[in-house]
């Protein structure tokens, strides 16, 4: 699988990340094995996971694994700050370090690649939240940090250096992770050229639609799909639009007229997008994650490529 950098940072990743929301619930802890190792196996190194995940199950599952499955020097992680359980602390300094410490424990590492933060808590003061970075890379527990979800001005915000406690050279992100996809542009008006202006990669979360652009809910809502699970049923609802069915459809075309599938059409229109670093997906098992892995050599043509970009321009 290839590689690339994460925005102007020395930091590289594999172009496809693994992501690990439903770990310790919707898929076992062999099933994360079987995942983890065929993901390793094609050259990927992106793995993504975060505190919230499963309550900490995600990071339990994970730590398991890089102790025996896969070696720790085989991948980047990328963990998330999360809140602390009072939630009025959720990005102060306590409470930013408490979450990257409860991480580290469960993956049973010393340091994290990528540690992705909130980007912005109007009850913390921007330069508080920063210095919590600064002390988990002086302290060796994190290498490189981004944010989580930010607005594009809170980026650029950050990005640009326009704070005055904190070492920007050691709290200065190198990526933003966000939801983005055929279903979801919203980035594409002001974050995506914010992040690239500075220097910042995209980590791309559910660049499948939310399983949505895969064509399975064409006729419904298999029974051993995500859309049928307690779990995600809503998260998967929110992207079965009307407007999202005639996207579908247009991936469903492509896919047939290139002899592949629609998985493989989503997945490389999201990873190809200039300033993409990595298209993060998730998978229930090994051969539904096989499937994305599958489109590592798809290139899309010129023309099907304008036509996904014209169905689904959200202005």
């Amino acid at each position: 699988m290839q590689r690339r950098p994460v925005g102007s940072s020395g930091l590289e990743v594999s172009r496809v990340g693994l992501g690990t929301m439903t770990w310790g619930e919707d898929t076992s802890p062999a099933d994360a094995a079987d995942q983890l190792r065929a993901f390793v196996d094609v050259g990927g190194t992106l793995v993504e996971t975060a505190e919230d995940y499963g309550g900490g199950a995600a990071q339990q599952v994970l730590g398991g694994l890089l102790r025996g499955t896969v070696r720790r020097d085989d991948v980047v992680l990328a963990g998330r700050g999360t809140a602390a359980p009072d939630a009025g602390e959720r990005a102060s300094r306590t409470a930013l370090l408490r979450s990257l410490d409860r991480t580290l424990r469960r993956l049973g590492t010393g340091h994290l690649d990528l540690w992705q933060f909130p980007g912005w808590d109007p009850r913390v003061p921007l330069d508080e939240t920063l210095s919590a970075v600064q002390v988990a890379v002086y302290s060796g527990r994190v290498r490189y940090a981004g944010l989580v979800a930010p607005a594009g001005w809170q980026l650029a915000t950050v990005a640009g250096g326009a704070t005055a406690g904190p070492d920007p050279a050691v709290c200065r992100p190198v990526s933003a992770q966000v939801e983005y996809s055929l279903l979801a542009r919203e980035p594409e008006a002001e974050l995506l050229p914010a992040a690239r202006y500075h220097g910042l990669g995209l980590l791309a979360w559910a660049p499948l639609g939310r399983g949505v652009l895969t064509g399975k809910y064409t006729d419904g809502t298999p029974a051993d799909s995500r859309g049928a699970s307690a779990l995600l049923a809503s998260y998967v609802e929110a992207r079965r639009t009307e407007h999202s069915a005639r996207i579908v459809q247009s991936v469903l075309t492509a896919a047939d007229g290139l002899g592949t599938s629609p998985l493989s059409v989503a997945l490389t229109w999201v990873r190809d997008r200039p300033g993409v670093a990595s298209a993060v997906v998730g998978a229930r098992d090994a051969a539904q994650l096989r499937a994305s892995l599958a489109a590592e050599d798809l290139v899309l043509p010129a023309e099907i490529r304008t036509a996904l970009d014209d169905v689904s321009d959200p202005v």
